[in-house]
């Protein structure tokens, strides 16, 4: 390699390379720990007697930098990924919570809206109840002739005819009623879900930040717990 003329030139490419070469690999950095048997190591780069603790970074001054956490074992790996686990779906909860209520707010300003809703809902159960209440009343007073002519059959077989309508008759009583008691059910479903929903409502309309109340409900359960 031909000698560098300029002086200036070969001080300013020879710099860098002098400074690779006096860096400490540190680089300015002093790492400390307590191995074992409380024997205090100070070394310049992470120290391998201690890579199962922590170890303490300071600066050339003194001061703390930082600290090297050790590596986790499996248990602890475990352990940190079951809590941001637990993390991620309350934090998604939460999301789902403010979601619901905002929703609920929009669709239900206030409280006519909401009787009004719950008014429709129940309306189809409602009139289907009217129905089957009115088909019974039906079958019941068709039954009346039939048991009447009955009568003339007492203590003996009755016949064939009028044994098939008391069989029909039977048969479409049952029904109805399963029918209307299928119905009450229907009913009080739906008047289940609105009356949650109106608790909700009462407090989001009160001024409750959307997505607070499951908050407020899991602290009053620990405090009952607590009692």
């Amino acid at each position: 390699m031909p000698p560098l003329r300029h002086p200036l030139l070969a001080l300013a490419l020879l710099a860098p390379l002098a400074g690779v070469a006096q860096a400490p690999a540190s680089a300015g950095f002093v790492f400390t720990c307590v191995a074992n048997g409380g024997r205090t190591i100070t070394a310049d780069r992470p120290i391998a007697e201690c890579m199962d603790r922590e170890q303490r970074v300071l600066r050339r001054d003194g001061s703390l930098d930082r600290i090297l956490a050790p590596p986790l074992t499996a248990e602890q790996r475990a352990a940190k990924e079951a809590r941001e686990r637990q993390a991620a779906e309350e934090s998604r909860a939460q999301t789902e919570a403010v979601r619901r209520d905002r929703n609920l707010l929009q669709r239900y300003p206030d409280r006519g809206a909401h009787d009004k809703a719950r008014e429709a809902s129940l309306k189809a159960a409602t009139d289907a109840m009217a129905l089957s209440e009115r088909r019974l009343a039906e079958l019941a007073a068709e039954r009346k002739p039939i048991a009447q002519e009955a009568e003339f059959y007492k203590g003996k077989p009755l016949p064939p005819k009028l044994r098939q309508q008391f069989n029909a008759n039977d048969g479409a009583t049952e029904a109805q009623r399963a029918a209307l008691q299928n119905l009450k059910a229907e009913v009080a479903r739906v008047n289940a879900v609105y009356d949650g929903e109106l608790e909700r409502l009462k407090k989001l309309w009160a001024g409750a930040p959307p997505g607070s109340l499951a908050a407020m409900a899991a602290a009053k359960a620990d405090v009952s717990a607590a009692r």
